[in-house]
């Protein structure tokens, strides 16, 4: 019986030096999504993020004339809703001109008349514009 304890024994320090020893292996996970892609007009919210044309977005979603983002850029409060006009957006059919990524603006960040018919969260959804009871999209 004591020869069994002593080998229990040999085999528990053996295995804990062996796992003290042992190298330990980090995990790192990494995700690059890219640099913004510098639209004139914003861009879309939702892969591949294009550029939205002209009049998508509504003046909420920009500061200063400069758009705040959106997707994985987005640079508002986490409880932003901005309104857009969907009918510029091109998985609803849109066709129309489309701007560029490093494009110039060649007119304001939005439309005089904008009449937005869907409000966003910035980050892919559309959202209920009077959650929490009350409209945080409009200015």
């Amino acid at each position: 019986m004591k020869a069994f304890q002593y080998l229990y024994f040999a085999f528990v320090v053996v295995f804990g030096l062996s796992v003290v020893s042992a190298p330990r292996a980090e995990a790192q996970i990494s995700i690059n999504i890219g640099p913004e892609p510098g639209c004139p007009y914003g861009y879309y919210d939702y892969t591949p993020y294009g550029c939205a044309p002209y009049g998508y977005y509504g003046p909420e979603w920009f500061n200063g004339g400069i758009f705040i983002g959106a997707g994985p850029w987005f640079h508002g409060d986490r409880h932003f809703h901005g309104h857009v006009d969907n009918h510029f957006d091109s998985r609803r059919g849109y066709h129309g001109p489309m701007p560029h990524g490093g494009e110039k603006a060649s007119r304001g960040p939005a439309p005089r008349n904008f009449r937005g018919n869907e409000a966003r969260d910035g980050r892919g959804h559309a959202v209920n514009e009077h959650q929490n009871g009350h409209d945080r999209g409009k200015h």
